[in-house]
């Protein structure tokens, strides 16, 4: 039994949802919405280099969530719980300074990378989200790309769609469902060994952008099972709430 089930559970149905049913809202009450804060630290001078922050990200997405603390019974286990069972939503926010130290003190895990940090908090209501969480910036996360060098052995890769630019931002969220989605499915799959040993590692990921001809072989198109079960494959889709089209698939993330 694992807390990533219900999205295991649900994935195909989602990839296959058509491109308007993806940010359905309706009947939702505001109030109610949840989401997972990730905040990334961004300091003016030296800027955080693009691909370190977002393999920062996405670790710490997963890592809240198949933290112990999530378990049945720890402290973390109904907010996250929750949340998984409603949309995964994420919200990037950057800090810096005593802003960054402040939310060290909130529930969650930061991880660092190559000198980038990012941490994932404990989901909960936007609404009610903690003073030190809603006056952080959403906006003018926008980083350089970089050149990251060859992907380590053994390391899962979140593929980025090389026709969909996004802020690091919005990446961040894409990569963190990704690792999310990537961890249901090896837990559905029955390789729980797989799963632990990634956990040893820090859940470490290498995120890339492949060339147009890697991506269309590997995007799962209308059958998710295929693609998992030949490529190892999972497909992030965007709900299209920000800076990209409903239904855009925005992450490939792949087993090695």
């Amino acid at each position: 039994m694992s807390i990533l089930d219900p999205l295991a559970a649900r994935y195909a149905t989602w990839l296959s949802l058509p491109p308007e049913a993806t940010n359905d809202t309706a009947g939702e009450d505001p109030e109610n919405v949840r989401a997972m804060p990730v905040v990334l630290r961004i300091d003016r001078d030296p800027l955080p280099a693009r691909t370190p922050l977002l393999e920062a990200a996405a670790a710490a997405a997963i890592a809240v969530c198949l933290d112990p603390r999530a378990e049945p019974e720890g402290p973390w286990h109904e907010e996250v719980d929750t949340w998984v069972r409603g949309r995964i939503r994420k919200v990037s926010r950057r800090a810096r300074g005593a802003h960054w130290a402040a939310v060290q003190e909130l529930p969650g895990v930061t991880v660092e990378v190559d000198g980038a940090a990012a941490r994932a908090l404990v989901p909960g209501r936007v609404a009610a989200a903690p003073r030190e969480v809603s006056r952080l910036q959403i906006s003018g996360s926008e980083l350089p790309d970089d050149e990251p060098g060859p992907v380590p052995a053994d390391t899962p890769v979140l593929w980025c769609n090389p026709h969909v630019p996004m802020t690091a931002g919005k990446a961040a969220a894409q990569v963190g469902h990704a690792t999310m989605l990537l961890a249901a499915l090896l837990h559905a799959s029955g390789q729980h060994d797989r799963l632990r040993a990634w956990s040893t590692r820090d859940f470490r990921c290498a995120v890339r952008t492949p060339t147009a001809e890697r991506w269309a072989a590997l995007h799962p198109g209308a059958d998710p099972d295929l693609a998992w079960r030949t490529h190892t494959v999972v497909a992030v889709r965007d709900a299209g709430f920000t800076e990209v089209a409903p239904g855009t698939v925005t992450i490939l993330a792949q087993w090695p």
